[in-house]
């Protein structure tokens, strides 16, 4: 007996993550604490970014796009997580499933894409200092978050009508803690085979093209900051582009691991810690890299600080 895509009334039963023993109370404690601090610093980040004048420049408008990003990709998977283990409800409708499925694969997305225009950003300011206004002027720099944005948006569209084109067997129990396109595949009557090729496209264009701009865009850095004379610019250099590297390197890396391995080789418990990882660790780690490293970022916060003291 197969479950059909149309039948609205079915639910998916998300297995989850964590049971009731003491450790797995303890590490569900700790995953709170860690969405509380990641929604807390990225919200923080955006707003600083937008009260601090100082900060309304092309690459603190890009990571304030990224910090929203971290924001809704948090809010995508984690608050369900843990309703669904206080309440020991499991269920999720398929509307609710779909809508998980689209917001995850267009956050991601887009987060991929953000992260390519920040590798360039920080191109142009140190390869063509001089011409910095010009070559990451206001417009294009709105373009492309804009473009960026669109690009998730459709990559996720794309996902989401092949799920629900899918036919599932009357078992709908996911074995993860969210609706993960992985971890559907299990559950379908369907030969996947086909969708699986279009979502290792989807992750090429997603993972690789980006990851071929970032490259691309550091190289040219390297061999600028090589160049340098001077042992204070070589240290601004340094770290203007180490935090964004360091979040690249986070992200990348385990949306990678993931998804450019064939299906054949997931395990459920390792999808489930690998994107427990990347979807509530590296958004908490990303403000915490960001104000730790940028000197422009932790001023702006301590004159933050100050202000809030005052009031």
């Amino acid at each position: 007996m197969v479950w059909r895509n149309q039948n609205f009334s079915s639910d998916f039963i998300l297995l989850g993550i964590f049971d009731h023993s003491f450790t797995h109370t303890f590490l569900f404690s700790l995953v709170l604490g860690i969405f509380t601090v990641a929604f807390m610093g990225n919200t923080t980040m955006i707003l600083l970014i937008y009260f601090d004048t100082q900060l309304h420049t092309p690459m603190y408008f890009l990571l304030s796009q990224l910090s929203l990003v971290d924001l809704m990709l948090i809010c995508t998977t984690a608050p369900r997580m843990a309703f669904n283990y206080l309440s020991g409800r499991k269920s999720i409708s398929l509307a609710g499933c779909g809508a998980q499925i689209f917001f995850y694969v267009s956050l991601l997305g887009a987060e991929c894409f953000l992260l390519a225009v920040m590798a360039y950003d920080r191109y142009v300011a140190i390869c063509h200092p001089l011409r910095y206004t010009i070559l990451m002027n206001q417009k294009l720099c709105v373009l492309m978050t804009v473009a960026s944005w669109i690009l998730g948006s459709l990559d996720g569209i794309i996902v989401l009508v092949e799920v629900l084109s899918l036919s599932y067997w009357s078992s709908l129990e996911i074995h993860h803690f969210f609706c993960d396109v992985a971890a559907l595949f299990p559950l379908s009557c369907n030969d996947t085979s086909a969708f699986e090729r279009l979502l290792f496209i989807c992750c090429v264009v997603m993972l690789i093209l980006p990851v071929s701009v970032i490259i691309i865009s550091y190289s040219h850095v390297l061999r600028a900051v090589i160049r340098m004379s001077s042992t204070e610019s070589h240290h601004k250099a340094f770290t203007t582009c180490s935090s964004h590297l360091s979040v690249v390197g986070l992200y990348y890396g385990a949306a990678m691991f993931m998804y450019m391995r064939p299906a054949s080789n997931h395990t459920p418990d390792q999808d489930k810690i690998v994107s427990a990882f990347y979807t509530i660790l590296t958004p908490m780690l990303t403000p915490l890299i960001y104000s730790l490293c940028n000197k422009e970022v932790s001023r702006g916060l301590q004159k933050l600080l100050r202000k809030a003291k005052l009031m």
